[in-house]
């Protein structure tokens, strides 16, 4: 039955994961990650190739070549290690693939070097993955209207995303968002979304990073009174970014508190439990976590 689940669910996703894989964006970069092998063992393209075998066959690889790959194979397994959805496991896969493919081409010809490089330039302008599209119960902010938000009442607790479309990690964070949105949005806890690239001014206000190399992104604020309680990444004294995991696993956690403090590890776990202390008793009432359902859904029948 521990196997025989896990293969249901996996046969019940199919026809969703098949129609998200087919759009443009995941088939064409399959065709560039494997754009080398393809000129490389396809015989019509593989003729005339240079190559430094024994055997002088430009159909196959050569040791310099089976280097490369078992090399990039060892990369894309370390950095998938820690990924938490499909969509990660194939950014890592294909962007690490690209680069390989770059390095081969370059090594056996300079003009199919340039060429693949210009193709991979070209994909990256025109084509971006695709966004979430998904049911989800987020509330999206403005540079003007973020603050006027965790203002206007202090008994809310909010969770705020700070995110860029551009950011991989962005795109593959948000149906994990969208889900945790929809389990734990209730009547003291409400989830919002600001996109910081577009909105500079709000990475400014709330330092947040939004520099190409940053690992900022995706920031997570818990704000309660209007006031920011805790951020996920942290930032050190050095001003970098404590690694964290933003998976459901992360972002739940167990409803605890300690020393009347939010424990810092579980993000929403916590928020139940700081919510359950900021909303208001009525007399003669008591409130409990489990009390903290979620609202009904505008969609559900």
């Amino acid at each position: 039955m521990a196997v025989l689940a896990p293969l249901l669910a996996l046969f019940y996703s199919v026809p969703g994961l098949c129609r998200w894989l087919a759009r443009p964006y995941y088939p064409l970069s399959a065709l560039l990650s494997a754009a080398f092998l393809l000129v490389r063992k396809l015989p019509p393209l593989c003729q005339g190739l240079p190559t430094q075998r024994e055997d002088g066959n430009p159909c196959d690889f050569d040791w310099r070549e089976v280097e490369i790959l078992m090399f990039l194979s060892a990369i894309v397994m370390m950095k998938n290690r820690r990924s938490i959805t499909v969509d990660q496991h194939l950014g890592n896969i294909f962007m690490f693939s690209k680069v390989a493919n770059v390095i081969l081409f370059f090594r056996l010809d300079v003009r199919m070097g340039l060429l693949y490089l210009t193709l991979c330039i070209v994909f990256l302008m025109t084509c971006k993955p695709p966004l979430y599209l998904g049911p989800e119960y987020i509330k999206y902010f403005s540079d003007k209207t973020i603050d006027e938000e965790l203002e206007r009442d202090k008994r809310l607790t909010w969770v705020v995303e700070f995110f860029a479309n551009w950011s991989n990690e962005c795109q593959s964070f948000a149906p994990i968002y969208a889900d945790l949105s929809l389990k734990y949005n209730c009547t003291g806890l409400n989830f919002g979304k600001v996109d910081v690239g577009r909105y500079p001014d709000v990475s400014t206000r709330y330092k947040v990073s939004t520099s190409p190399l940053t690992k900022q992104l995706p920031t997570l604020i818990l704000f309660q009174g209007g006031k920011e309680v805790m951020r996920r990444p942290q930032i050190d004294k050095k001003g970098r970014a404590v690694s964290w995991t933003f998976s459901e696993v992360g972002c739940i956690g167990a409803p605890c508190r300690v020393r009347g403090m939010c424990n810092p590890r579980p993000f929403l776990g916590c928020c139940r439990s700081c919510v359950a202390s900021a909303l208001p008793f009525q007399s003669g009432s008591s409130l409990s976590i489990g009390a903290l359902a979620p609202l009904p859904q505008p969609w559900a029948g």
